[in-house]
């Protein structure tokens, strides 16, 4: 009847099942069993947060491994190393002699080495009259080697784990930073829709990601950040079917006024709300402000703000509105400020007013709350953007032509 030998602890240093446990799988090994001992250690440091075994661990493992002579852990060999304290001391940069012993001890407790105490505790080996090691205490790789599947397989899972994580990483950036610009858009642009409820909704849920979060905790986080961004881009695709629906009509609108040889602009080149004599004459546009200027005054009195626009130069006032936005943002006007103005100027006013602040940077302290006073006055119908206008024209010596 073939026995198993079963190595119990020296000294107080109780066994116990889990010992048992790895004594006896560790005795069941293939004869045929080996691996690279590196390799193995490498999927080890993988798998360690399933394993529950610390940095300081794997270093005290690390020299273990360094004093086993082959570069595999094979059945065959013996698998006891019987290094010193000392030598092991040296081999983990200098360890505490008490923390050796600790990591070793949780080295035994996770099952990946095995004690094989001498009578007197000692670590040691004899050697038989050849020379070869015949018997040796110390510890036992051999239940490293018995699970080096389920290490293998366990390293594998972190590594998938840590892939996905990862990818789901660069979701919730993207996630986070598409949601933060298409907020601001939609402000800038008036979209309609209660946007600061919907920035707090933003907010709360990026407070609410975890420090050091896996993909159990940001997975459900993430879904609720892309239900957001698919209901801000349905809330901004009706502003812009909208704008296509406006744009239809205020060309039709422009066709029926370019029939009046005087329109507005050119009589009263002024903001102004009054209501013509013969409303017949004139269409209403939508209830906006009037232009001030046609567009090449506008661009005459202000040509700094040309270089803003879409390659550089504008040739329409969607584009001049375009650059006052980008200008809006250099200048440090809020966008709070800057649709307050669009609502009571209108978006094209506000747009010159923009522009008028940015030729005159450089003697306004505050453009945020001169744009803001301007915007007031304008409400008291105490406001009117020709005189800056003008103004502007006359510093850049191109007032004489353009009033004729």
């Amino acid at each position: 009847m073939e026995t198993r030998y079963v190595s119990t602890p020296f000294g107080r240093r109780t066994m116990t099942l889990g010992m048992l446990a790895s004594q006896i799988a560790a005795s069941e090994l293939d004869k045929d069993a080996s691996i690279d001992k590196w390799k193995l250690f490498r999927a080890l440091c993988e798998a360690k947060p399933l394993l529950g075994i610390s940095d300081r661990a794997l270093a005290v493992l690390n020299a273990l491994l360094s004093f086993h002579p082959q570069a595999t852990l094979s059945a065959e060999d013996g698998l006891v190393v019987f290094p010193s304290n000392t030598q092991l001391s040296l081999r983990t940069h200098g360890m505490a002699e008490t923390t050796l012993r600790r990591h070793l001890a949780s080295l035994v407790e996770a099952g990946l080495l095995s004690r094989k105490d001498s009578p007197n505790g000692k670590r040691y080996a004899r050697k038989d009259n050849a020379g070869e090691i015949d018997q040796a205490f110390g510890f036992s790789l051999a239940p490293l080697l018995s699970r080096a599947n389920e290490i293998m397989v366990l390293a594998a899972q972190v590594s998938e784990e840590r892939l996905q994580l990862q990818r789901l990483k660069e979701r919730f950036s993207l996630c986070r930073r598409d949601i933060a610009k298409l907020i601001e858009t939609a402000i800038e642009e008036r979209a309609p829709g209660d946007w600061s409820a919907i920035h707090l909704q933003f907010r709360a849920l990026i407070i609410s990601v975890p420090r050091g979060y896996g993909l159990a905790e940001v997975a459900p986080i993430l879904e609720e950040l892309e239900m957001l961004r698919e209901e801000i881009v349905n809330l901004l695709e009706l502003k812009t079917k909208q704008q296509k629906t406006d744009g239809n009509d205020g060309q039709i609108g422009r066709h029926i006024q370019n029939s009046n040889t005087q329109p507005h602009y050119e009589s009263e080149p002024r903001f102004e709300t009054k209501q013509r004599a013969n409303p017949v004459e004139e269409p209403k546009r939508q209830n906006e402000p009037p232009k001030a200027f046609p567009l090449s005054v506008v661009l005459s009195a202000c040509p700094e703000i040309s270089a803003y626009g879409p390659g550089g130069a504008i040739s329409s006032w969607r584009e001049l509105m375009t650059a006052a936005v980008v200008v809006r943002s250099m200048l440090g006007v809020s966008p709070s400020a800057y649709q307050l103005a669009c609502e009571t100027l209108g978006p094209e006013n506000a747009a010159v007013a923009v522009a008028c602040i940015f030729e005159r940077g450089g003697h306004i302290n505050s453009p945020g709350g001169y744009l803001r006073d301007l915007t007031r006055r304008a409400e008291r119908g105490e406001f009117s953007l020709g005189p800056m206008v003008m103004a502007l024209l006359r510093a850049n010596g191109q007032g004489a032509r353009k009033a004729g």
